[in-house]
This record gives structure tokens, C-alpha cells and sequence, in this order.
């Protein structure tokens, strides 16, 4: 949400809560315990290192990518990011813009989504990898480098929900 729109709401920046970047290769496999004793009382929480949260929002920036204007592979790759995640797929929704052949689209999960924006003409695709209870949001790393070919990859991990 942009700074503008913070103010205009009446919430005060200084109690926003800040994101803290990850290095790539701390970003391994990490198990995640969902809250709750039974399926009626389950929200789909996670709890790592002892701290409860919504979920993990990978933050992804391809560049000297590949393969970014072909809207059939970007939809393959997501199919398969969303299985090696362990997510369930409800629907995805690609658009294909011309005259760039730039791809914007999202796959929408029960646990949350995957966006993706790409910028063919420069190599460059964003992501978006939003995820709660047990999928595993860091194994779309090795499907997007696999599909996607990028000379450079860059990760952040922002731990939505941080209860208090």
C-alpha cells in the first residue's frame, strides 16, 4: 500500500510493521506446523522458530530471463510451481499484452496466490508467492529457475499475519 494512501486512511506509519529481506540461499526447505487441534478450529496459521503467522510472501525478481512473452509456458510453469508447492489450485488468469508480448496473470490457491508480471523486452519477471498453512511457498524456486533460465535471482520473505 502506498505511503499516501497509509496516511489518507488514518493508520500511523510508525506502527507498521517492517520486512525483512532473506538472503537466496537461506531460503531452504523449512518445515511449518499449522495450528489447531482439529479441521474445524484450523487457520491455516503457520508456526516457524516459535512465532505464529498468515503465511510466506516470497517476493521474486527474474532477471535476464527467458521464455517471459509465452503465455502457454508461463501457465505450465505455474501449474507446476503450484504442485511442488503442495498448494491447491482454484483457478489461473493470464493476459498477454502486445505489442511487448509482456505476460500479467495470477494463480489463485486456496492457500493464497502466485502473480506474475514480466517485462520480455528487459529480461525481467516479478513475482509474488503468498502462501499459508503447510504448502511449501520455496519450492517454486527451482520450477521458475528451471522454466525461466535467469542469469540473476532475486528473493525476499515477508512473514504476513505476525500475531503480537
Amino acid at each position: 500500500m502506498a505511503k499516501s494512501a497509509l496516511i489518507r486512511s488514518g493508520m500511523d506509519l510508525e506502527d507498521m510493521p517492517s520486512e525483512t529481506p532473506i538472503m537466496a540461499d537461506t531460503a531452504a526447505t523449512v518445515p511449518y506446523t499449522v495450528i489447531g487441534e482439529s479441521d474445524a478450529d484450523k487457520d491455516h496459521f503457520v508456526v516457524r522458530d516459535g512465532v505464529a503467522f498468515a503465511g510466506t510472501h516470497l517476493i521474486i525478481d527474474l532477471w535476464e530471463a527467458s521464455r517471459l512473452d509465452e503465455i502457454d509456458h508461463i501457465e505450465e510453469t505455474l501449474k507446476e510451481a503450484v504442485e511442488a508447492a503442495g498448494a491447491t489450485l482454484l483457478h489461473i488468469h493470464l493476459h498477454h499484452f502486445t505489442p511487448n508480448g509482456g505476460v500479467s496473470g495470477v494463480a489463485v490457491l486456496a492457500e493464497s496466490h502466485i502473480s506474475i508480471h514480466t517485462w520480455p523486452e528487459r529480461g525481467y519477471a516479478a513475482l509474488d508467492v503468498f502462501m499459508c498453512g503447510d504448502a511449501r511457498p520455496h519450492e517454486t524456486l527451482a520450477v521458475l529457475r528451471r522454466a525461466f533460465e535467469p542469469g540473476q535471482v532475486g528473493l525476499g520473505e515477508h512473514r504476513r499475519g505476525l500475531t503480537l
